[in-house]
């Protein structure tokens, strides 16, 4: 899928889980809901790391395109080193190792150890980085061209500092679900692991489908394409992922935040 559906659909899971933690006797502060939102939103673009032409590879300018050159070498050799003989030849690791379960898992849990570790600049960064991905996809358009990423980055710094401040309050939600001392932030990790395997849901749902059981093998295939049946598949950009499916992500965020805020 392109960005904004993947940002799209990334927000709309993460106000779901906060309806679902509502019913679970876990409510989320407002703020953890807009934040982890945002968060998520900005995490469902982050596994097209591995690809040069993605929306993430030009939203930090020279250095996330370098770090795309890195990600998809690695990726690459990740997938040769692991292939079986029923994975086909490939020359790029575009849609490989950061499309898969375990990177979402790892990334997460990465996030979550940083921002513990790391305290509130280690949170300021996090948030930054997801908030440029959040305004990136979500204001594809808008916020596509070089003029446009100096005002981008102001918009994600300006908005990082705001959210960690009020999430600080008490009783704002910067232990929220996790209450132990030190454990301020831990929850951050979930946005971004639900955002990575959101992404990966999205990709399977296109003609190529999506790898991500691995390192699981399927048959012959350790790097197997899951997805639905092929006639139900659409192309990234089509009037499916346009029309359908971005109206439905918004209609369900909306539906999962009033939940996840007792408004219905």
């Amino acid at each position: 899928m392109m960005g904004p559906a993947h940002s799209l659909s990334g927000a709309a899971a993460w106000l779901g889980v906060g309806a679902a933690a509502a019913a679970a006797g876990h409510p989320m502060p407002w703020p953890v809901l807009l934040v982890g939102a945002l968060v998520c939103a900005g995490a469902a673009l982050a596994p097209d790391l591995d690809h040069k032409a993605a929306t993430i590879s030009r939203a930090f300018g020279p250095l996330s395109r370098w770090l795309c050159e890195i990600v998809d070498k690695l990726s690459y050799a990740v997938y040769k080193a692991s292939r079986k003989p029923g994975d086909p030849r490939r020359s790029g690791g575009h849609r490989t190792l950061t499309h898969t379960w375990l990177w979402a898992v790892l990334i997460g849990a990465g996030t979550s150890v940083a921002a513990i570790a790391g305290g509130r600049w280690a949170v300021l960064a996090i948030l930054f980085v997801h908030m440029v991905l959040a305004i990136e996809g979500l204001l594809w358009r808008a916020a596509r061209g070089s003029s446009s990423d100096v005002l981008v980055w102001l918009l994600a710094a300006t908005s990082a500092w705001i959210l960690a401040g009020i999430l600080d309050k008490p009783g704002n939600g910067s232990d929220w679900l996790f209450t132990a001392p030190g454990q301020e932030y831990l929850w951050l990790g979930l946005p971004i692991v639900l955002g990575a395997l959101v992404h990966d849901i999205g990709d399977a749902l296109t003609v190529s489908g999506c790898p991500i059981l691995w390192p699981i093998p399927v048959g012959r295939k350790r790097w197997y394409p899951l997805g639905p049946p092929k006639a139900m598949r659409f192309r990234a950009g089509s009037w499916v992922e346009l029309k359908v499916l971005m109206p439905v992500f918004m209609l369900l965020g909306g539906v999962g935040g009033a939940a996840a805020l007792n408004v219905i």
